[in-house]
């Protein structure tokens, strides 16, 4: 199957209680993921994480499915139409 290029963009409030999940979720799937931006927001009080990444759309929604079901963790996720040969 054919890997495809999207992006995930997580916003996460209560940051000191789920970051230690967040950053095992991402290592457990770091093959997929090919760029990561976090942002801390202090005046709202929110973490803006931005991923880049690759892959089919089971391994993609896998690392959404993981993220999306913590507490505090909302996101929404892009697959574009380009793919990549897998390896």
């Amino acid at each position: 199957m054919k890997k495809r290029i999207g992006v995930i963009g997580i916003v996460v409030t209560g940051r000191e209680k789920v970051s230690e999940q967040i950053n095992k979720i991402l290592s457990k799937h770091a093959d997929n993921i090919i760029g990561r931006m976090g942002i801390p927001s202090a005046e709202h009080g929110l973490s803006l994480i931005s991923l880049i990444v690759e892959g089919t759309p089971d391994e993609i929604g896998a690392v959404t499915g993981q993220l999306g079901n913590l507490p505090g963790v909302t996101l929404k996720s892009a697959l574009t139409s380009v793919e990549v040969e897998a390896d």
